[in-house]
């Protein structure tokens, strides 16, 4: 019997399969097809920064209104069109997705200032949210601004908010970090449960015609996998943490690849998105079928046995393959 079981933030898993964040979890039957199809756990869609100070500033308008007017302070903050849920709505409805399924439920904050997360952190905490997950999504434009600044703020939010909640905390992370080692080590010495590499950054595109910027948003594929497989399969076993894989993940092949680098965890979005939530019950089969073939008895068994303390070949995960690589492409023209 093939046991596909993992553990991921202290919580006891049936498998590896979760859904990260993504507009499925806004609805509570789609979770429940999700569960059904064997998805392990689902992390909510996030409560912005934005929403909170948007929801801040409106209540303190129409306390304040008629003694002096502010109007102007509310054109700075972005358009949050579709996420335009206010935050206490959030919380109910982690509160009713959490009655709703039985799989652990993991809600997610995204921002990077202290402001109103602790409190946001532990209302969702007492919702009954099993986990929370914190994305910190920024990307710095202010040349003004150290990136050592930059990364003291981001530990000293990350310190608040797991002081301030008893439930395990994973942060979500981008690549984009000039020490990414340096700066993981700094993260698990605030006592943080778990790491989520990586984010995948909006990018926005020129439209030529109409001289406007596009907004549009591409699903991930399995070649975004290569980056952070690579990471984790270098941090694995060098920071206590547990590793969460995002991004890329389409198929049987990418949770394995992902497990054998030492994640605890593959988080998929696009594919549930774009195939359903079949597609899960498809991996997981086909998961079952090729462990059967290689004679694999467990998940457990394969974490980390392919990261960058268990194979023969470290330095293929650094500086040192980079001309091996280069000179093994021989197809020129």
């Amino acid at each position: 019997m093939i046991d596909l079981s993992t553990t991921y933030l202290g919580l006891k898993l049936k498998n590896p399969l979760v859904a990260s964040a993504s507009p499925l979890s806004k609805n509570v039957e789609q979770v429940k097809r999700l569960e059904e199809a064997g998805i392990a756990a689902v992390v909510m869609y996030s409560l912005f920064e934005e929403q909170i100070i948007h929801e801040s500033l409106e209540l303190d308008h129409y306390l304040t209104r008629g003694t002096e007017s502010f109007a102007e302070a509310l054109t700075y903050l972005p358009d949050i069109g579709t996420y335009s849920l206010l935050p206490t709505r959030y919380v109910a409805n982690v509160e009713k997705l959490k009655k709703s399924v039985n799989i652990p439920v993991i809600g997610s904050l995204n921002g990077v200032s202290k402001g109103g997360w602790t409190r946001y952190a532990r209302l969702i905490q007492d919702a009954g949210a099993d986990a929370l997950e914190l994305n910190l999504y920024y990307i710095p434009t202010d040349s003004a601004i150290a990136a050592q600044q930059l990364e003291d703020a981001q530990v000293d939010l990350v310190a608040s908010v797991k002081s301030s909640i008893k439930i395990p905390l994973a942060v979500k992370l981008s690549p984009f970090y000039t020490s990414l080692p340096h700066f993981v080590k700094r993260l698990a010495a605030t006592g943080v449960d778990g790491l989520v590499l990586f984010n995948r950054f909006y990018q926005p595109d020129f439209d030529i015609e109409e001289l406007n910027i596009a907004h549009t948003l591409e699903l991930s594929s399995s070649s975004e996998l290569r980056l952070p497989l690579r990471w984790i399969a270098m941090l694995h076993g060098h920071v206590k943490v547990d590793f969460a894989l995002t991004s890329g993940v389409h198929s049987a092949t990418d949770v394995l690849k992902a497990m054998m680098a030492g994640a605890k965890v593959s988080m998929m979005a696009s594919e549930l998105l774009h195939g359903g939530a079949d597609s899960a019950s498809s991996i997981l089969a086909e998961l079952q079928t090729w462990m059967t073939e290689h004679e694999y008895t467990s998940i457990k068994q394969m974490q980390g046995s392919m990261s960058q303390k268990a194979v023969a070949e470290p330095s293929a995960f650094e500086r040192a393959n980079y001309m091996k690589v280069l000179s093994s492409f021989t197809d020129l023209p």
